[in-house]
Formats: C-alpha cells, structure tokens, sequence
C-alpha cells in the first residue's frame, strides 16, 4: 500500500438541521464575528440575528484581486476574532481569504499562486468556520481560496494547509430550494470533484474510498433534483459535494479543472457550468489515450459503469450520455459560456502549466487540449 497524507478541516458536523447549532459553535472561536455571505443579505438574517457582535461582507460574485483587496481593508479595520463563512464556493474561498490574510504582514500577491510569488503564511489565520449553502465545490474542507486577477484573464489560488477551516457545518437543508441552474452546475462540478480524484496520479486508499462511494450517489440524485424538490437528493449531494473536496485536497485534480481555471478567467462565466461542459469530453480524451489493461483505463471503466444506469445506456456509450443528458437539462457548451474559438490555442498553453494538471493521468499537448475545448464547444 502506499504512503500518503491526509488533511481536512479540524471538525466536520454533517446532518441536516445541524445549521441551528451554528452560533454556538461560532461561539466557541470568538465573539467579534466577520460574517461573509452571498449577495442576498436576508438569506443571512438568521445566523447574524444569532450573533451578538457582527460584521458583514458581501461577496457578490466569484471573489477577485480588487473585490479581496477592499474586504480586506474593512475586515482588518473590524479587528474580527473568528470569520464565518455562509455561501457558495465563491462565498467560502473569499472567507478563507480574509482569515488568512487579516493577520498577515505582507500584500495579497506575496502569497498568490502562478501572478505573484505564492509565498508560504508566515502567520496563522483566524478561526474560520464554513456553512457551505450550495452542492458543488467542497471548499469546506479545502486548503485554498480561488482569486480572480482580471489582469492577468486567470484564476489562481491563495494556498496553504493553515487555510484549512477549524468547521465545516454541512446542512444539507441550506441547498434545499437552489434554483435548478445553480444545482445542475454545482452539482456536475461536485461529480466532476469525485471523478477527477479517483483517476489521478495521486490518489490513494483513502480518497479512493471516499470517490468510490460518491460517484455512484451523484448522477441520480441529480436527475431527481431535475424532476422535484428531493431533501434526500439534496442531502446525498451534498455529501458528494464533502467527498468532492476532501479527495482533491488530498490527491489532486486533472485537465476538467486545469482548463476550468483558465477559462474562468477569461470569461467569467460560472465555474461548476465550465466543468460541467468539460467532464464528459476530458473523459472521452482520457479513454483514447488510455493504454489496453492499464489501471487508467481499468478505472475509466469502472466510472463508466457507474454512471451508466441512471442514463439508460451501456458503459461505452455513458460518457457521450452524461454530455446529452446535461445539455439536454439546460447547460450551456463553452460557447454559451463565452469561449471564443480564437482563444482555444491561448487556453490550451496556458491550462499546460496549471496546477490542477500536475495530476493528470494523462499528460495533454496543447492540440489535444483545444481538441477537448472544440468538442465542449457547443451541445450536439
């Protein structure tokens, strides 16, 4: 067997109904509280209504350099004691962010991946805790925070393993009623989060574990969310949402996220719908490469058959299935999402060099990379 690691945050509490404990648990970090949450402040009122000394921010949109850098002034101005974090992906990264660098010495870019010199903390964050309220990214029980740089058209992180939240309050309920296109999204970026993982370089007994019991939960409950509101397919996404994240954090990712980041920057659309516009073609590409009686392509086959049943269709027609199926619920191909094909070439050079595709189990030029990006391109 071999060694690894494995990091996540300090506690996990996962149940539905355990967000009436949030305050007291908050409690526990500190009483000066920065409260970080979406762009709908009254979808906050009930936790900061339960806090007694509170300062919010919001994020409005997926977090970048400007957006951080003027949270930034306000958080340090309010001298928080523990930074909460009620949202989506976005919502999380952004207060992971601030705990971190509200007590670090030096500028955002010093600890920038890739645009600035990706420098270790030098101090520890504040106690941050996160309540994630969609089923897609995992960014509980993540170690970095996604930063838009307009400037430089990329995505980049702000990583370290301090960034890990001292909780993760996972209540399934807080997703219950997410409009349909915010579920489909995050929801294929979730399986995308237990797919990647359990095909790359560095998985290991653990992530596996987890990744095997995840994938299958996924597309069905997903296709139920498609048909009604479901608490239970609510609940069983979001503990492949949980899973998604902690066997990223722990083994790596692959050319769906490498080119993701990418494109999130040069478009700004919504991460999970660029991930979810991508997984089908990047496993289809993975499957070509993949050599006979290699454990690539042993594991290829294994996510096939279990993406195969809810989809009707045999395992060697499930990938082009689950692009149909997705598509046919209302996804967008990169087209409708802003991808020009005159940018491909540029997107592939650069997704060659992104962290994410350090675990690829296949190592892409850039021609099979825009190759991927044209066959996302638009639904067929």
């Amino acid at each position: 067997m071999p060694s690894f690691s494995f990091a996540s945050a300090a506690e996990i509490r996962f149940g539905r109904g355990l967000a009436a404990e949030a305050a007291k648990h908050i409690a526990a970090f500190g009483h000066r509280v920065l409260l970080v949450h979406g762009a709908d402040p009254a979808r906050a009122r009930w936790l900061r209504d339960s806090l007694p000394h509170v300062i919010c921010i919001a994020c409005t949109g997926e977090p970048d350099l400007s957006a951080l850098d003027a949270a930034l002034a306000k958080a340090r101005a309010a001298e928080p004691e523990v930074v909460v974090a009620l949202g989506g992906g976005a919502v999380i990264d952004m207060a992971k962010a601030l705990a971190a660098l509200i007590p670090a010495p030096g500028a955002i870019l010093d600890h920038l991946e890739v645009v600035g010199q990706g420098l270790p903390l030098t101090v520890a964050p504040l106690p941050m805790v996160a309540l994630p309220t969609t089923a897609g990214t995992g960014a509980e029980v993540t170690r970095n925070a996604v930063i838009g740089v307009p400037e430089a058209r990329r995505k980049v992180s702000l990583r370290d393993l301090a960034m890990l939240p001292r909780l993760a309050l996972v209540d399934p309920a807080l997703t219950d009623g997410c409009p349909w296109g915010v579920t489909l999204a995050s929801g294929l970026d979730a399986l995308t989060q237990v797919i990647e993982p359990y095909l790359c370089t560095r998985a290991n007994p653990m992530t596996d574990a987890l990744c095997r019991a995840a994938i299958p939960m996924a597309l069905p409950a997903l296709m139920r969310l498609d048909k009604a509101e479901d608490p239970d397919a609510r609940d069983a996404m979001a503990y492949v949402s949980l899973s998604g994240g902690l066997a990223l954090a722990n083994a790596g990712l692959g050319a769906v996220h490498g080119l993701a980041g990418v494109i999130g920057g040069e478009t700004g659309a919504p991460h999970g719908a660029i991930c979810g516009a991508l997984l089908a073609p990047v496993l289809t590409a993975l499957s070509d490469a993949a050599a006979a009686g290699s454990p690539l392509q042993a594991r290829l086959e294994e996510v096939a058959a279990w993406l195969a049943p809810p989809l009707g269709v045999s395992p060697d027609a499930a990938f082009t299935a689950l692009a149909n199926w997705a598509h046919g619920a209302g996804l967008a191909g990169l087209g409708g999402l802003g991808v020009a094909v005159e940018a491909r070439d540029r997107i592939a050079r650069q997704a060659q060099v992104s962290s994410s595709m350090r675990a690829s189990p296949v190592t892409f030029d850039s021609d099979a990379l825009a190759a991927i990006l044209e066959a996302a391109h638009s639904p067929r």
